[in-house]
Protein backbone atom coordinates (compact mmCIF):
# COMPACT_ATOMS: atom_id res chain seq x y z
CA UNK A 1 0.00 0.00 0.00
CA UNK A 2 2.41 2.23 0.70
CA UNK A 3 4.56 1.64 -2.07
CA UNK A 4 1.94 2.84 -4.54
CA UNK A 5 0.84 5.47 -2.53
CA UNK A 6 4.44 7.42 -2.17
CA UNK A 7 4.59 7.70 -6.14
CA UNK A 8 2.09 10.13 -6.08
CA UNK A 9 4.02 12.72 -4.54
CA UNK A 10 1.77 15.90 -4.10
CA UNK A 11 4.58 18.08 -4.69
CA UNK A 12 4.78 16.88 -8.10
CA UNK A 13 1.36 17.20 -8.92
CA UNK A 14 -0.27 20.29 -10.36
CA UNK A 15 -3.73 19.16 -11.44
CA UNK A 16 -5.40 16.73 -9.64
CA UNK A 17 -5.79 13.35 -11.11
CA UNK A 18 -8.97 11.59 -11.69
CA UNK A 19 -9.30 7.97 -11.25
CA UNK A 20 -12.17 6.09 -11.25
CA UNK A 21 -13.44 3.76 -8.31
CA UNK A 22 -16.07 1.14 -8.45
CA UNK A 23 -19.59 3.43 -8.74
CA UNK A 24 -18.25 7.43 -8.30
CA UNK A 25 -14.51 8.99 -8.81
CA UNK A 26 -11.89 9.75 -6.68
CA UNK A 27 -8.82 11.54 -6.85
CA UNK A 28 -5.09 12.49 -5.90
CA UNK A 29 -5.75 15.86 -5.48
CA UNK A 30 -2.44 18.16 -5.60
CA UNK A 31 -1.27 20.12 -2.22
CA UNK A 32 -1.36 23.06 -4.02
CA UNK A 33 -5.50 22.38 -4.61
CA UNK A 34 -5.95 21.53 -1.46
CA UNK A 35 -3.90 24.83 0.12
CA UNK A 36 -5.80 26.61 -1.82
CA UNK A 37 -9.22 25.16 -1.39
CA UNK A 38 -8.88 25.35 2.49
CA UNK A 39 -7.60 28.88 2.67
CA UNK A 40 -3.94 28.10 3.25
CA UNK A 41 -5.17 26.03 5.98
CA UNK A 42 -6.97 28.08 7.66
CA UNK A 43 -7.84 28.32 11.54
CA UNK A 44 -10.85 29.83 10.66
CA UNK A 45 -11.12 27.06 8.47
CA UNK A 46 -10.85 24.49 10.85
CA UNK A 47 -13.29 21.89 11.52
CA UNK A 48 -11.76 19.79 14.29
CA UNK A 49 -8.44 18.82 16.05
CA UNK A 50 -7.72 15.64 17.38
CA UNK A 51 -4.62 13.20 18.33
CA UNK A 52 -4.16 12.21 14.59
CA UNK A 53 -3.92 16.12 12.98
CA UNK A 54 -6.45 18.52 11.98
CA UNK A 55 -9.90 18.79 9.65
CA UNK A 56 -10.36 21.93 7.17
CA UNK A 57 -13.01 22.54 5.40
CA UNK A 58 -12.60 23.56 1.72
CA UNK A 59 -14.10 24.65 -1.26
CA UNK A 60 -12.48 23.03 -4.66
CA UNK A 61 -12.56 25.59 -7.39
CA UNK A 62 -15.45 23.67 -9.23
CA UNK A 63 -17.17 24.58 -6.11
CA UNK A 64 -17.24 21.31 -4.53
CA UNK A 65 -17.37 21.07 -0.69
CA UNK A 66 -14.89 19.20 1.11
CA UNK A 67 -13.52 17.98 4.24
CA UNK A 68 -9.73 17.40 4.79
CA UNK A 69 -7.72 15.59 7.00
CA UNK A 70 -4.47 16.46 7.24
CA UNK A 71 -1.92 14.62 9.69
CA UNK A 72 -0.03 16.57 11.96
CA UNK A 73 3.15 14.07 12.22
CA UNK A 74 4.57 11.19 9.92
CA UNK A 75 5.52 8.44 11.91
CA UNK A 76 4.97 4.73 11.61
CA UNK A 77 1.77 4.81 13.39
CA UNK A 78 0.29 7.83 11.31
CA UNK A 79 1.70 6.32 8.12
CA UNK A 80 0.32 2.90 8.70
CA UNK A 81 -3.31 4.55 9.78
CA UNK A 82 -3.42 6.63 6.92
CA UNK A 83 -2.72 3.93 4.39
CA UNK A 84 -5.43 1.80 5.70
CA UNK A 85 -8.28 4.55 6.17
CA UNK A 86 -7.22 5.24 2.35
CA UNK A 87 -7.20 1.60 1.39
CA UNK A 88 -10.57 0.90 3.25
CA UNK A 89 -12.16 4.31 1.89
CA UNK A 90 -10.96 2.99 -1.95
CA UNK A 91 -12.92 -0.05 -1.29
CA UNK A 92 -16.57 0.81 0.23
CA UNK A 93 -19.44 1.86 -1.50
CA UNK A 94 -22.58 2.27 0.10
CA UNK A 95 -24.99 5.21 1.08
CA UNK A 96 -24.52 4.83 4.93
CA UNK A 97 -20.31 4.91 4.63
CA UNK A 98 -18.62 8.16 4.01
CA UNK A 99 -16.37 6.87 1.29
CA UNK A 100 -13.12 8.78 -0.17
CA UNK A 101 -13.38 12.04 -2.50
CA UNK A 102 -9.41 11.70 -2.80
CA UNK A 103 -6.08 11.84 -1.27
CA UNK A 104 -2.59 13.69 -0.97
CA UNK A 105 0.91 12.36 -0.45
CA UNK A 106 3.94 14.29 0.08
CA UNK A 107 7.18 13.76 1.08
CA UNK A 108 6.36 14.98 4.33
CA UNK A 109 2.52 15.52 4.07
CA UNK A 110 -0.24 13.38 4.10
CA UNK A 111 -3.88 14.28 3.52
CA UNK A 112 -7.42 12.72 2.96
CA UNK A 113 -10.16 14.22 1.35
CA UNK A 114 -14.42 13.39 1.91
CA UNK A 115 -16.82 15.14 1.09
CA UNK A 116 -17.91 17.55 3.62
CA UNK A 117 -21.10 16.87 5.94
CA UNK A 118 -23.37 20.26 6.62
CA UNK A 119 -24.74 18.12 9.89
CA UNK A 120 -21.41 17.55 11.34
CA UNK A 121 -22.06 14.37 13.69
CA UNK A 122 -24.26 13.00 15.70
CA UNK A 123 -22.38 13.74 18.65
CA UNK A 124 -23.25 17.25 18.04
CA UNK A 125 -26.85 16.49 18.38
CA UNK A 126 -26.62 14.27 21.36
CA UNK A 127 -24.14 16.11 23.69
CA UNK A 128 -22.67 18.79 21.64
CA UNK A 129 -23.63 22.29 20.65
CA UNK A 130 -26.96 21.06 19.14
CA UNK A 131 -28.03 18.98 21.78
CA UNK A 132 -30.60 21.45 23.20
CA UNK A 133 -31.93 22.35 20.21
CA UNK A 134 -33.76 18.87 19.95
CA UNK A 135 -33.27 18.26 16.35
CA UNK A 136 -33.44 14.75 16.39
CA UNK A 137 -37.12 13.53 16.74
CA UNK A 138 -37.60 9.55 17.13
CA UNK A 139 -38.14 9.47 13.29
CA UNK A 140 -34.62 10.73 12.66
CA UNK A 141 -33.14 8.61 15.78
CA UNK A 142 -34.49 5.44 14.25
CA UNK A 143 -32.83 6.49 10.78
CA UNK A 144 -29.92 7.16 11.93
CA UNK A 145 -29.77 3.68 13.41
CA UNK A 146 -31.18 1.86 10.85
CA UNK A 147 -28.61 3.58 8.36
CA UNK A 148 -25.64 2.96 10.77
CA UNK A 149 -26.64 -0.73 11.27
CA UNK A 150 -26.55 -1.02 7.22
CA UNK A 151 -23.36 0.54 6.82
CA UNK A 152 -21.79 -2.07 9.03
CA UNK A 153 -24.10 -5.27 7.67
CA UNK A 154 -21.99 -3.89 4.66
CA UNK A 155 -18.97 -4.22 5.65
CA UNK A 156 -19.21 -7.24 7.86
CA UNK A 157 -20.98 -9.04 4.95
CA UNK A 158 -20.86 -7.53 1.92
CA UNK A 159 -18.10 -6.35 0.91
CA UNK A 160 -14.55 -8.51 -0.04
CA UNK A 161 -12.68 -9.26 2.30
CA UNK A 162 -15.02 -8.15 4.95
CA UNK A 163 -13.60 -5.61 7.21
CA UNK A 164 -14.46 -4.60 11.23
CA UNK A 165 -14.62 -0.85 11.71
CA UNK A 166 -12.83 -1.31 15.78
CA UNK A 167 -14.15 2.84 16.45
CA UNK A 168 -18.59 2.69 16.41
CA UNK A 169 -19.30 5.54 18.24
CA UNK A 170 -21.62 9.02 18.22
CA UNK A 171 -18.57 10.90 16.65
CA UNK A 172 -17.77 8.53 13.96
CA UNK A 173 -21.57 8.43 12.50
CA UNK A 174 -21.96 11.84 10.09
CA UNK A 175 -25.01 13.46 9.32
CA UNK A 176 -25.67 14.78 6.09
CA UNK A 177 -28.20 17.64 4.73
CA UNK A 178 -31.29 15.29 5.09
CA UNK A 179 -29.58 13.58 8.52
CA UNK A 180 -28.89 9.99 6.52
CA UNK A 181 -25.83 8.62 8.75
CA UNK A 182 -22.49 7.75 7.06
CA UNK A 183 -19.90 5.86 9.06
CA UNK A 184 -16.57 7.23 8.96
CA UNK A 185 -13.41 7.32 10.21
CA UNK A 186 -11.70 3.93 8.79
CA UNK A 187 -7.99 4.43 10.94
CA UNK A 188 -8.40 1.70 12.96
CA UNK A 189 -10.31 -0.92 10.57
CA UNK A 190 -9.13 -4.48 10.01
CA UNK A 191 -9.91 -6.02 7.10
CA UNK A 192 -10.08 -9.74 7.36
CA UNK A 193 -9.34 -12.93 5.16
CA UNK A 194 -11.75 -15.00 4.39
CA UNK A 195 -12.25 -17.81 6.84
CA UNK A 196 -10.67 -16.30 9.46
CA UNK A 197 -13.07 -15.45 12.09
CA UNK A 198 -11.17 -13.47 14.84
CA UNK A 199 -7.53 -11.52 15.32
CA UNK A 200 -5.99 -10.62 18.17
CA UNK A 201 -4.59 -6.90 18.02
CA UNK A 202 -3.68 -3.89 19.80
CA UNK A 203 -6.27 -2.36 21.23
CA UNK A 204 -7.50 0.84 19.58
CA UNK A 205 -11.08 2.55 19.66
CA UNK A 206 -13.13 4.26 22.96
CA UNK A 207 -13.73 3.24 26.17
CA UNK A 208 -17.63 2.63 26.88
CA UNK A 209 -18.00 1.19 22.98
CA UNK A 210 -15.58 -1.49 23.56
CA UNK A 211 -16.21 -5.12 23.85
CA UNK A 212 -15.26 -6.91 27.20
CA UNK A 213 -12.78 -9.38 25.17
CA UNK A 214 -11.40 -6.86 23.19
CA UNK A 215 -10.41 -4.19 25.94
CA UNK A 216 -8.79 -6.95 27.92
CA UNK A 217 -7.58 -9.23 25.47
CA UNK A 218 -7.35 -7.88 22.56
CA UNK A 219 -9.49 -10.52 20.70
CA UNK A 220 -11.71 -8.58 17.74
CA UNK A 221 -14.01 -9.71 15.35
CA UNK A 222 -16.96 -8.64 13.59
CA UNK A 223 -19.08 -9.12 17.09
CA UNK A 224 -17.02 -6.27 18.65
CA UNK A 225 -18.28 -4.17 16.05
CA UNK A 226 -21.75 -5.56 16.83
CA UNK A 227 -21.14 -4.60 20.43
CA UNK A 228 -19.95 -0.71 20.10
CA UNK A 229 -23.03 -0.73 18.04
CA UNK A 230 -25.72 -1.83 21.10
CA UNK A 231 -23.70 0.58 23.04
CA UNK A 232 -24.45 3.75 20.25
CA UNK A 233 -27.84 2.43 19.97
CA UNK A 234 -28.24 2.79 23.77
CA UNK A 235 -26.95 6.16 23.82
CA UNK A 236 -29.31 7.59 20.70
CA UNK A 237 -32.21 5.95 22.38
CA UNK A 238 -31.52 7.53 26.33
CA UNK A 239 -29.54 10.97 25.28
CA UNK A 240 -26.72 9.25 27.91
CA UNK A 241 -23.01 9.39 27.09
CA UNK A 242 -21.70 5.77 27.24
CA UNK A 243 -19.71 6.85 30.67
CA UNK A 244 -20.80 8.98 32.92
CA UNK A 245 -19.64 10.54 35.67
CA UNK A 246 -21.78 10.73 38.90
CA UNK A 247 -21.10 12.87 41.89
CA UNK A 248 -18.10 12.12 43.69
CA UNK A 249 -16.20 11.01 40.49
CA UNK A 250 -17.64 7.54 39.96
CA UNK A 251 -18.27 6.44 36.60
CA UNK A 252 -20.59 4.43 35.73
CA UNK A 253 -21.14 2.78 32.07
CA UNK A 254 -24.60 3.56 30.09
CA UNK A 255 -25.18 -0.27 30.76
CA UNK A 256 -24.96 -0.68 34.41
CA UNK A 257 -27.85 2.79 34.41
CA UNK A 258 -29.66 0.91 31.52
CA UNK A 259 -29.93 -2.44 32.93
CA UNK A 260 -32.10 -2.32 36.11
CA UNK A 261 -34.52 -0.53 33.72
CA UNK A 262 -34.98 -2.94 31.39
CA UNK A 263 -34.98 -5.49 34.15
CA UNK A 264 -38.43 -3.74 35.31
CA UNK A 265 -39.64 -2.95 32.28
CA UNK A 266 -39.82 0.23 32.80
CA UNK A 267 -38.60 1.05 28.72
CA UNK A 268 -40.36 4.51 28.63
CA UNK A 269 -37.77 5.98 31.77
CA UNK A 270 -35.13 4.68 29.02
CA UNK A 271 -35.84 7.53 26.68
CA UNK A 272 -34.14 10.84 26.24
CA UNK A 273 -36.16 13.20 28.09
CA UNK A 274 -35.80 16.09 25.36
CA UNK A 275 -38.12 13.99 23.16
CA UNK A 276 -41.38 14.36 25.70
CA UNK A 277 -42.85 11.44 25.39
CA UNK A 278 -42.75 11.77 21.86
CA UNK A 279 -41.88 7.69 20.49
CA UNK A 280 -43.25 4.68 19.16
CA UNK A 281 -43.52 2.07 21.75
CA UNK A 282 -43.35 -1.09 19.57
CA UNK A 283 -39.86 0.69 18.01
CA UNK A 284 -38.47 1.23 21.58
CA UNK A 285 -38.94 -1.83 22.52
CA UNK A 286 -37.77 -4.11 19.84
CA UNK A 287 -34.66 -1.52 19.83
CA UNK A 288 -34.36 -1.83 23.53
CA UNK A 289 -34.80 -5.69 22.58
CA UNK A 290 -31.63 -5.24 19.80
CA UNK A 291 -29.53 -3.39 22.25
CA UNK A 292 -29.71 -5.97 25.11
CA UNK A 293 -29.03 -8.82 22.85
CA UNK A 294 -25.79 -6.57 21.15
CA UNK A 295 -23.77 -5.98 24.48
CA UNK A 296 -24.41 -9.38 25.69
CA UNK A 297 -20.98 -10.04 27.47
CA UNK A 298 -20.40 -13.44 25.26
CA UNK A 299 -19.56 -12.38 21.49
CA UNK A 300 -20.98 -15.80 20.43
CA UNK A 301 -24.59 -15.04 22.39
CA UNK A 302 -24.68 -11.44 19.90
CA UNK A 303 -26.72 -11.10 16.84
CA UNK A 304 -24.41 -10.66 13.29
CA UNK A 305 -25.49 -7.77 11.76
CA UNK A 306 -27.73 -9.31 9.27
CA UNK A 307 -29.77 -9.79 12.14
CA UNK A 308 -29.63 -6.77 14.14
CA UNK A 309 -31.31 -4.96 10.66
CA UNK A 310 -33.52 -7.35 10.42
CA UNK A 311 -34.54 -6.93 14.29
CA UNK A 312 -34.71 -3.13 13.74
CA UNK A 313 -36.89 -3.34 10.77
CA UNK A 314 -39.22 -5.41 12.33
CA UNK A 315 -38.61 -9.16 11.41
CA UNK A 316 -37.83 -11.21 13.95
CA UNK A 317 -35.28 -14.28 13.21
CA UNK A 318 -37.08 -17.24 14.27
CA UNK A 319 -34.07 -18.52 16.53
CA UNK A 320 -33.23 -15.10 18.52
CA UNK A 321 -35.59 -15.02 21.01
CA UNK A 322 -36.73 -11.64 22.69
CA UNK A 323 -33.40 -10.60 24.91
CA UNK A 324 -34.31 -8.44 28.04
CA UNK A 325 -31.74 -8.48 29.99
CA UNK A 326 -28.50 -7.23 29.96
CA UNK A 327 -25.18 -8.34 31.23
CA UNK A 328 -23.58 -4.81 31.84
CA UNK A 329 -20.06 -4.89 31.57
CA UNK A 330 -17.97 -3.53 34.25
CA UNK A 331 -14.54 -1.99 33.78
CA UNK A 332 -11.66 -1.84 35.77
CA UNK A 333 -10.30 0.96 37.50
CA UNK A 334 -7.48 1.34 35.15
CA UNK A 335 -9.65 1.46 32.01
CA UNK A 336 -11.86 4.07 33.15
CA UNK A 337 -9.53 6.19 33.88
CA UNK A 338 -8.80 6.23 30.15
CA UNK A 339 -12.43 7.52 30.35
CA UNK A 340 -13.05 7.93 26.13
CA UNK A 341 -9.34 7.53 25.32
CA UNK A 342 -8.14 5.93 22.59
CA UNK A 343 -6.85 2.96 24.48
CA UNK A 344 -3.41 3.12 22.42
CA UNK A 345 -0.28 2.74 24.53
CA UNK A 346 2.49 4.63 22.20
CA UNK A 347 0.80 7.95 22.22
CA UNK A 348 0.11 9.53 25.08
CA UNK A 349 -2.68 12.56 23.84
CA UNK A 350 -4.53 9.14 22.64
CA UNK A 351 -5.29 8.52 26.47
CA UNK A 352 -6.18 11.82 27.59
CA UNK A 353 -9.26 11.36 29.40
CA UNK A 354 -10.61 15.10 27.53
CA UNK A 355 -13.93 13.99 25.43
CA UNK A 356 -12.62 16.70 22.89
CA UNK A 357 -10.06 14.04 21.67
CA UNK A 358 -13.06 11.89 20.54
CA UNK A 359 -14.55 14.05 18.89
CA UNK A 360 -14.15 12.09 14.96
CA UNK A 361 -13.59 13.18 11.48
CA UNK A 362 -15.42 16.74 11.85
CA UNK A 363 -15.86 16.82 15.67
CA UNK A 364 -18.55 18.59 17.93
CA UNK A 365 -17.02 21.91 16.95
CA UNK A 366 -18.66 25.19 16.62
CA UNK A 367 -19.82 25.80 13.64
CA UNK A 368 -19.60 28.95 11.18
CA UNK A 369 -19.86 30.22 8.09
CA UNK A 370 -17.03 29.46 5.85
CA UNK A 371 -15.45 32.27 3.62
CA UNK A 372 -15.03 31.33 -0.17
CA UNK A 373 -11.24 29.98 -0.96
CA UNK A 374 -8.80 32.87 -1.95
CA UNK A 375 -6.53 32.07 -5.10
CA UNK A 376 -3.27 32.54 -3.45
CA UNK A 377 -0.73 33.67 -6.46
CA UNK A 378 3.08 33.63 -6.29
CA UNK A 379 3.25 31.65 -2.98
CA UNK A 380 6.04 28.96 -3.23
CA UNK A 381 5.21 27.02 -0.25
CA UNK A 382 2.08 25.92 -2.08
CA UNK A 383 3.63 25.16 -5.77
Amino acid sequence: MGSSLSCCGAEKVDEGVTLVGVNSPWRIFSYKELYTATNGFSEENKLGEGGFGSVYWGKTTDGLQIAVKKLKAMNSKAEMEFAVEVEVLGRVRHKNLLGLRGYCVGTDQRLIVYDYMPNLSLLSYLHGQFSSQVQLDWRRRMKIIIGSAEGLLYLHHEVTPHIIHRDIKASNVLLDSDFEPLVADFGFAKLIPEGVSHMTTRVKGTLGYLAPEYAMWGKVSESCDVYSFGILLLEILTGKKPIEKLPGGVKRTITEWAEPLIIKGRFKDLVDPRLRGNFDENQLRQAINVAALCVQNECEKRPNMKEVVSLLKGYQPKDKVTQMRMESVKYGEELLALDQGSGDDDDDDDNDPDESKGYGVFGAMEVQKMPEPRIRRGDRRIM
